[in-house]
């Protein structure tokens, strides 16, 4: 059997993001575990369950499987899981990851591991794609530089933050995912006139935001060698 190591932040992920590749993958077959930086129960954004937001079906679906699903109610630490002994790694994204995911030396370890050893893939979606900004390879160069990725663009970000780059909750976002990717060497291209957008490229999966989540869930499948 296949496995998968999710890891969730606990500052806000998006519900769709985590909550499409995670049925996807447990209905393809896939043993699933979860982890948070701490090992506390990842926290949702509730924007991504506030039925105006992401429609009705979304919203009920997407609060259904976070409040029942026993993996997200009883995650592990991320620093007690080995990464490499799974087939695939998974960031979903969510503006919460911001603060803890792509700050967290044991995620940026996990990516660092599933696309440099090969017998794992990364998967990182949204607002995660920036941890690529925050993790060098092993020979202490950054891992994104020359490769090609998509992620959250800054001309979506443009229409959450204000002017002082502060989130509808009052939080200000640290950075904006585009422009340190770029910086640290990414070939980025969110592919803005596509309805969605996943790139491959080795053995790592970028996917641009929510439409995206489901073929970047079956893109990994594919990577993965799983019939679905």
């Amino acid at each position: 059997m296949q496995t998968a190591l999710f890891i969730v932040s606990e500052e806000g992920y998006w519900g769709e993001e985590c909550i499409e590749p995670l049925t996807t993958l447990t209905d393809a077959g896939v043993e699933i575990t979860v982890a948070t930086p701490s090992g506390s129960p990842p926290v949702i954004d509730e924007r991504s369950v506030d039925p105006e937001e992401v429609g009705e079906e979304t919203a009920a679906h997407v609060r259904e499987v976070h409040e029942s699903d026993e993996r997200l109610n009883d995650p592990e630490p991320l620093a007690a899981v080995e990464p490499g002994a799974y087939d695939a790694v998974v960031f979903p994204g969510g503006h919460g990851t911001e603060w803890d995911v792509t700050q967290d030396r044991h995620a940026r370890g996990a990516l660092r591991t599933a696309v440099e050893e090969g017998d794992t893939t990364a998967l990182v979606v949204c607002h995660a794609v920036g941890i690529l900004a925050f993790t060098r390879d092993s020979d202490g160069e950054f891992l994104v530089d020359g490769r090609d990725v998509t992620g959250f663009p800054n001309a979506w970000e443009e229409g959450i933050v204000d002017e002082h780059d502060r989130m509808p909750d009052g939080r200000k976002l640290p950075y904006w995912v585009e422009d340190e990717v770029k910086v640290a060497g990414g070939n980025w291209d969110a592919d803005l006139d596509a309805d969605t957008s996943v790139t491959v490229d080795g053995d790592l999966v970028t996917a641009r935001g929510p439409p995206s989540s489901h073929e970047a869930a079956l893109t990994l499948l594919d990577e993965m060698g799983v019939d679905y």
